[in-house]
């Protein structure tokens, strides 16, 4: 039986690491500035106002300034403390404002933190105070912390309020659905219910699960039970895998933003033709808590 449901493409969060990087298992290089010009033109007709960047993804915040963003929401991200820091707070003012500079936008929608268990170390009270001013000062609107695991969460939350969480999410990487904090709720009920934005990224685990057989590195075929079982799926229910991924997510009322990053403009319209086509249940069967998998930083190991 396949689940229907109403989708707004405003959901939609437009990833541009691929804007200033080599990125994705694919290896395909950057976006080049007029095609990053024609994807955002068909963001906006299609109502998507949402970016996502970091200062780590290469001179991605220069070239989205170059196009011009200050219509829509921006997200940032600071790096990890470096160990040659003498002032934080001067630190985090200067990577602030280095961004509105390169965006050439006058305030940033949300600052995460993407190396959050700096909260958890010496500078954390520090740290946070100063992401705090930041609000104050109207610079950012949302502050919050970009996750590998649900496992970061416990302690952080129970020391700081976050505004905004990014956390990964796809068809076998269910953690934020399926794992108890705490006190036993489950994390994506829970931020939901206590008001948290919920941004989610790598639906498509980074290209791999759109992948057919014969395209797949080789390296993955450990999990090669769990890419037949996909497949079989996928060819039963008679849907794609891009179709499939986008709309199982999207049916999660709970998440705000689903950040997607393209390489091309073509990408970008096949994603917006596949929302709200509906979804037959995605199996738990398909579920994978091998971080190994689910994790992109420990393929490199494999």
């Amino acid at each position: 039986m396949s689940q229907h449901f109403k989708i707004k493409t405003d959901r939609i969060a437009l990833g541009t690491v691929q804007f200033g990087l080599n990125y994705g298992i694919t290896g395909a290089g950057k976006v080049h500035l007029e095609e990053v010009h024609k994807i955002l033109n068909y963001a906006r007709e299609n109502r998507i106002n949402t970016l996502d960047t970091a200062i780590n993804y290469g001179d991605s915040e220069r070239l989205l300034g170059e196009v011009g963003i200050c219509d829509l929401k921006t997200v940032t991200k600071l790096p990890k403390i470096p160990e040659t820091c003498e002032n934080l707070e001067e630190w985090v003012i200067e990577s602030v404002h280095g961004s509105l500079g390169r965006l050439k936008i006058p305030k940033l929608y949300g600052l995460l933190l993407h190396h959050p268990q700096d909260l958890l170390g010496t500078l954390g009270q520090e740290l946070y105070s100063s992401l705090q001013s930041c609000k104050d000062r109207g610079e950012v609107q949302k502050i919050g912390i970009s996750i590998y695991a649900p496992s970061d969460l416990d302690i952080i939350l129970k020391k700081y309020h976050i505004d905004l969480i990014q956390a990964p999410f796809n068809v076998i990487d269910r953690r934020l659905e399926t794992t108890r904090n705490s006190v036993g709720s489950f994390w994506l009920d829970e931020l939901h219910e206590s008001g948290t934005e919920i941004h989610v990224r790598s639906i498509f685990l980074q290209g791999l699960l759109l992948m057919e057989k014969n395209q797949r590195p080789v390296k993955f075929n450990r999990w090669n039970k769990l890419w037949e079982s996909w497949h079989t799926w996928l060819k039963e229910n008679q849907i794609s895998a891009i179709q499939a991924c986008l709309n199982f997510v999207l049916s999660c009322s709970q998440i705000d933003r689903i950040v997607m990053g393209v390489e091309n403009l073509a990408q970008l319209k096949e994603i917006i033709e596949t929302i709200d086509s509906g979804n037959p249940i995605v199996p738990t069967s398909l579920i994978c808590n091998d971080t190994d998998l689910i994790n992109p930083s420990s393929w490199n190991a494999l």
